[in-house]
């Protein structure tokens, strides 16, 4: 596949909408970018997730796309293709979805961000909730609490919408800051009340459609199902889940949620990133102003922009080390994150199904590091400007595996503990060997 793959990037063949080009042809080193590879790989090794999908693109093109491992742990089980395999976006719904609908009726002038949301929808009142503006549902200042067990109240999506709406603030709106997935389903309530269209179908006219983005999509159709990768064997609902969204309480809202519920492929999400690098144009085709997506994806307060999170330099987070201060991203709870580097023209994309039977002890610590550390691969591989290329760490986060399957090493053992240590796995290792 790697051959197949440099073989387009010397033709110049597109891929999924974006041209393919060498990492030289862009600034980038491919010796460097090799470390994707095997930190992804090691993540599966691990038992963090059974399979994942990598693009990494700078200046306009694809420089490194990877399918790796196979949809779920059994051998019968399909490859991993990077521009064909669907996977539950979970989170990156709120930014790729739910915010970019914001963005385009905020770019058409039919939402005010400062505007009170009960002027547009007015069963979002009462107390304080009256002037809980659209910027704070963005910034999740709006004092909404995390979430409401949507699944467990609600018989119908009707039902949740109403459970949604009625839930109470937990602190004065601007007060706190608390990451909401229900101030998400309040936004896409606004997009669906300002445009008179579902999300699902607001999106896929206005963004999804016009970018060609065509494995984007709320709810796939049935005949897609061999193409998605699984994710919970045993839910609530009773049954294993592919082709069916994973959170329960977007699944309660119908599958079709602000916070959650958007499939997509990562090669798909590369002509995203791209255009959100273009200013909000990709191929012609004119999705907001570079004006708007300059706004959003500002940083506001903390690490924060509306809607997006921010990369904080050396923070260690989900972005790594190395990305610049306004670099933005998002995450999923499913594995899957979304990274755009303004200031290098760069974005990674990585999708996986970690919660799908994970083998690993901490399967949320596995996917963190290789997150951070496909990050940092991305970032140390530019190359084009010497006085700012980064040293490439001696090793990565996967390669050290620290609390993955096994509690960290201490460093101040005692002479005593380390010889009882050591007549423990002797003891443990007879214990093996006898059967």
């Amino acid at each position: 596949m790697h051959a197949l793959f440099a073989l387009l990037a010397a033709l110049g063949v597109t891929s999924s909408g974006l041209p393919v080009k060498s990492p030289s042809a862009v600034g980038m080193s491919a010796r460097r970018l090799e470390a994707i590879d095997r930190v992804v790989q090691r993540g599966i090794s691990a038992g963090g997730y059974p399979g994942a999908a990598v693009v990494v693109g700078r200046n306009g093109a694809v420089v490194w796309q990877r399918g790796f491992g196979r949809l779920s742990w059994e051998a019968s089980s399909g490859r991993v293709v990077a521009d064909r395999t669907i996977y539950d976006l979970a989170s990156l719904t709120k930014v790729v979805g739910t915010t970019t609908a914001i963005m385009v009726l905020y770019d058409q002038g039919r939402i005010s961000l400062d505007a009170p949301v009960a002027a547009y929808v007015p069963a979002f009142s009462g107390g304080y909730k009256d002037s809980v503006t659209v910027r704070q549902l963005l910034t999740h200042r709006s004092g909404l609490p995390a979430g409401r067990e949507l699944w467990r109240l609600a018989r119908t999506p009707d039902e949740a919408r109403r459970f949604v709406l009625d839930t109470q603030l937990e602190c004065r709106p601007g007060d706190c800051y608390i990451y909401s997935d229900l101030g998400a389903d309040v936004l896409g309530m606004i997009v669906e009340a300002v445009s008179g269209e579902r999300l699902d179908v607001f999106l896929d006219e206005h963004v999804f459609q016009p970018l060609g983005m065509t494995d984007t999509f709320f709810r796939p159709a049935d005949s897609l199902k061999a193409r998605v990768a699984p994710t919970e064997l045993l839910p609530p609902r009773g049954y294993p889940l592919q082709g069916e969204v994973h959170d329960e309480n977007a699944y309660a809202l119908g599958g079709v949620a602000g916070h959650a519920g958007l499939f997509s492929t990562a090669a798909d999400l590369s002509v995203f990133a791209q255009m959100m690098l273009n200013g909000g144009v990709y191929g012609g085709v004119h999705i907001v102003s570079d004006s708007t997506v300059a706004m959003f994806t500002r940083r506001t307060a903390g690490h924060r922009a509306l809607g997006w999170d921010m990369c904080d330099d050396g923070s260690d987070g989900s972005c790594g080390r190395f990305l610049s201060e306004r670099a933005y991203g998002h995450t999923g709870f499913t594995g899957t994150s979304l990274w755009i580097d303004p200031d290098r023209q760069m974005f990674v994309v990585l999708l996986t199904n970690r919660v799908h039977a994970a083998r690993a002890r901490r399967p949320a610590k596995v996917i963190a590091d290789v997150r951070a550390d496909l990050a940092d691969a991305a970032a140390v591989a530019v190359t084009d400007n010497p006085d700012n290329t980064l040293a490439m760490p001696a090793r990565f986060r996967a390669d050290r595996e620290v609390g993955w399957n096994r509690p960290p090493p201490r460093t101040h053992r005692s002479r005593r503990s380390r010889a009882a240590h050591r007549a423990h796995r002797a003891h443990r290792a007879g214990k093996k060997s006898s059967g």
